[in-house]
Order: C-alpha cells, then structure tokens, then sequence
C-alpha cells in the first residue's frame, strides 16, 4: 500500500488504533522525549505512534514514533509483517548460487537493474505540497520549528527524522541519508554525518575538487517509505528514492528547490534548503545516541539555510533515540528483513540474520547458515565483514540452520555450550563504527566472530557431539491431548 504523504500513514494508523492525539501542552525540551522514552520501554499493547497537537511556543503538531512497533514499521513499507520484506525482494532476484566472481558480480548488480527495470524512476513534478510556503532570507529561520532536545546533556535541540539530500559533487549520483542536525542558531544546522555515510564522501570529494560549496535539502515527512529509505545503508550507485518506489510501488514525485540545485519530495511536509562549506566545522554534541550513551562533541559541517519551504498547516516528524528498545530498533529490523536477500547474493549459504535490540545494530549480529565443509562459519565471518556497513560490526555468531536466531534465548543457549572458546573464535582489527566509544582509536577497533555451529571430525573435532535432548514427538501429542484430564490450568 502506498500513502501519498505523511498524513495518510497518519491517518491508517489512527484507524487502526496505532495511534493517540495528544491535545495538552507538552515541552519539545525534554518532555516529548520522556514520554516517547516511557512508552517505547513500556507494554507492547500500549506502545502507539504520538501526534502531540499543542507544543508549547510552536504552531506546528510534532509526530513521533510513528514507526515504533513491527507492525506500523511493516506498515510504513507497504507490507503486514517485516519478513514480507525478505519475500519482495527474494522474489525479484535470480536463487541460483552463482559459479565464480564473474556471475557474482552481475547479480550484485541485479538489484539496481531490477529497480530501474520496474519503470519506478522519481518523477518530476511542477506543483509540490511542501511549496505552499517559501521562506527565504531572514524568514527562513528554524527556529520555527519543535526540534526537540532529547536528552538532558544534548548540546542543543536536535532535527532527528530527516532526509538529507546531496549529490556527489563528481559524478552528480544521489544520496539520501539520515544524519541528525543540532540546531546551531536561527539559520545554521549542526551536519552530523558520519566517515562511513555518504554524505561525508561528498564532503570529501567536494575538498579535492578544491572545496566547492555542497548544495543539501533537509526533507522532512512525505511518504514513510521515503521517510525511511533515508536511514537505508544502500550501495553508492543505487537511488533511495528508487528504492523507495519500489516498495511504494509508484514513483516517488518530486519537485526542484528554490535555492539550491536539488530535487525533494513533493509530497513531504517541510524542507529546508542550504549549503554545507567543507571547510568550515563548529562543534556539534554531545547528543544521547542510539547507543544508549552520550556522543561525545565533535567538529562536523555547518549547514546554511537560504530557505525554508512547507505545507500550510505542516507536521514536524521526529523520533528520540536512546538506550534500546526505541523506535530506531524497528527502523533497523526492517533494514535487516530487506537486505538479507543481497547478503545472500554474496553469501548464499546464510539462511537468516538478526541483529538485537541489545546490540543497537552494529554490536551484535546472529547469523544462521547451511554448513557444508570445515571453516564454513569463518568463511561467512570474513564475507560479513566484506559487506558495506556490516564491515562496523564488532561481534558476529554463526549457528547451524536449525537454530532460530530470532530466538535469542535459543540463539544464546546454543551459543555457550557449542564453543570451545580457545579454538572458535577470531578475533581482528579493523573499522568500527564512529559512534563506538569502547574503541581504543576512533572508528577502528577490535572485532570478534565466533562459530557456534556443531563441530565433527571434518573440524578436527575428535570426541562424539552429543544429541540434544527432545521429547518424542508421539509423547508430546499424547500430553497435548490429554492436559485437560491432568487439571493443570
């Protein structure tokens, strides 16, 4: 199902009691986020998205976990159930296991051709919602707008759902990231994008062509599959915005700015348009993480507005992120569930991935396989490392196919009887993730993998694995048919 903007997602969600109007006056400075933090961690049945309709000293209502449970996040990408996902996109990619580099490397291509083959290539539209009002000059001020301040030691108010559009200032590709802005003052922006986003490359190839100017668009609302195919970790060469078509299945509209060379959604409710300078940097923090821990400050790019476009009557979108769970785990689970069919691309013999909320991402990763000769587990280790960002993940465990690594319970339980810590484990250096303070340098670190599978003579296991306990199936029948004879309840 395709919404064609924020307020018809809006709209199914209230339908379908998702989501509660919060009519007394709340703060943006502390407060929102506090009841956000409350429900997140709270009862599964009372966990709703929150459109806070009176926010003290702004005019505009704030939406917030909107995609903060598996079933508004399935609904956000057109689908009932996250794993829907995985289907989708399987669907739409050749299975056969491919016979060396050469077919390998064509079907890494498959998912880009397979995209622009579905004719859902972004539209350009000439009248566009979130022009009703232009702002330019003095009038295009942020302070406008509820950004929040989230956590008690934030160094400011924070913009934290946006779309950030640049393009690289070479080649001219797209790029669509989530990077959270700190409000400077009324007409300068905090950039906070990271060495490994795209937007950062950007910056980086602005300063070799001698540090020319990077026009930006900070799009907020629209669509929620445009909304969250900013925080999607895709290939430089493919366009969010296909992506986002495809799982909206009609392309995504979008207008031209008013001051920058850059097209936005048409449909989204704010955008803010501006400039980063790459050689200019203030800085920006400390911010509470999805970490669960304060980011430290640090020097980032400054962003320029020059204008401010929005619907009348406009929304501000937001979420808070923080110590797990938090509507960001939903964000990345739906991550997880639609790339786990490129992993296998790569990595066919991988049968499911879960990254836990305990992990926030990066931290932790299960991973189950179809085992078929000695080092397998190390093989999958090493080629999850070699994927795009999975290269920041610091532990990775590899189970037989068998375990449900959904179940972390299951996944843990066959985790510490299975290993033999002395001959399971690999333990390298390499790149982390910026966010990850434990590091001894930044961005680069320690990592760990570690083979959970069962172990034979083929591993140089010599004593016998055991079988695991289970009652017969004959048994377990019986007992289910009979338990209302036993009077337990």
């Amino acid at each position: 199902m395709a919404y064609r903007d924020l307020r018809a997602f809006i709209g199914r969600l209230e339908g379908a009691g998702e989501l509660i109007r919060v009519k007394a006056p709340v703060s943006a400075d502390l407060e929102i986020s506090a009841i956000v933090d409350r429900i997140s961690k709270g009862r599964a049945d009372a966990n709703k998205a929150l459109l806070f309709e009176n926010v003290r000293g702004y005019d505009m209502p704030v939406a917030i976990n909107l995609f903060g449970s598996a079933r508004r996040m399935a609904w956000a990408l057109g689908v009932e159930r996250l794993d829907d996902l995985t289907e989708r996109l399987a669907a739409l990619l050749r299975p056969e296991l491919p016979r060396g580099w050469g077919p390998t490397l064509e079907r890494a291509g498959e998912l880009l051709a397979a995209l622009r083959s579905i004719g859902l290539r972004p539209r350009l539209v000439s009248r566009a919602p979130v022009q009703e009002v232009v702002l330019t000059g003095a009038e295009a001020t942020v302070e406008r707008l509820p950004a929040l301040r989230c956590w008690p030691q934030d160094g400011g108010r924070y913009i934290t759902l946006p779309a950030v559009i640049t393009r690289d200032p070479a080649r001219g590709t797209r790029n669509v990231g989530m990077y959270r802005l700190q409000v400077h003052d009324s007409h300068t922006l905090g950039m906070h994008w990271q060495l490994h986003k795209g937007g950062a490359e950007h910056e980086r190839t602005a300063r070799r062509l001698g540090d020319v100017r990077i026009p930006v668009a900070v799009s907020l609302g629209g669509d929620p599959a445009v909304m969250w195919c900013a925080s999607a970790p895709l290939p430089p060469d493919i366009d969010e915005f296909l992506l986002a078509g495809w799982l909206r299945g009609g392309p995504v509209s979008l207008a031209r700015c008013i001051t920058q060379p850059l097209e936005v959604p048409a449909d989204a409710e704010i955008v803010i348009e501006g400039y980063v300078d790459p050689v200019e940097s203030r800085p920006e923090g400390p911010f509470g993480d999805h970490t669960g821990y304060y980011t430290p400050v640090d020097n980032y790019p400054v962003m320029h507005i020059t204008a401010i476009t929005h619907r009348r009557a406009a929304i501000y979108p937001a979420t808070v992120v923080g110590r797990p769970p938090m509507e960001d785990y939903w964000m990345g689970k739906a991550t997880e569930r639609l790339f786990l069919p490129l992993i296998r691309l790569f990595l066919s013999e991988v049968v499911d991935i879960n990254m836990p909320a305990e992990g926030v991402f990066h931290n932790l990763v299960l991973v189950s396989i179809r085992k078929r000769y000695p080092g397998h587990a190390r093989k999958v280790i090493n080629g999850l490392w070699g994927l795009g960002l999975m290269m920041l993940a610091k532990a990775i465990v590899v189970f037989d196919e068998d375990v449900d690594v959904q179940n972390t319970a299951e996944a843990y339980w066959h985790l510490f009887g299975n290993v033999d810590w002395a001959r399971d484990v690999v333990i390298q250096e390499g790149p982390t993730d910026a966010l990850d303070h434990a590091s001894h340098r930044f961005a680069y670190g320690g990592k760990i993998g570690i083979d959970a599978t069962a172990k034979g003579p083929a591993d140089g296991h010599t004593r016998p694995w055991p079988e695991m306990v289970a009652m017969p199936e004959a048994i377990k029948k019986l007992v289910e048919e009979r338990w209302s004879e036993y009077g337990i309840p």
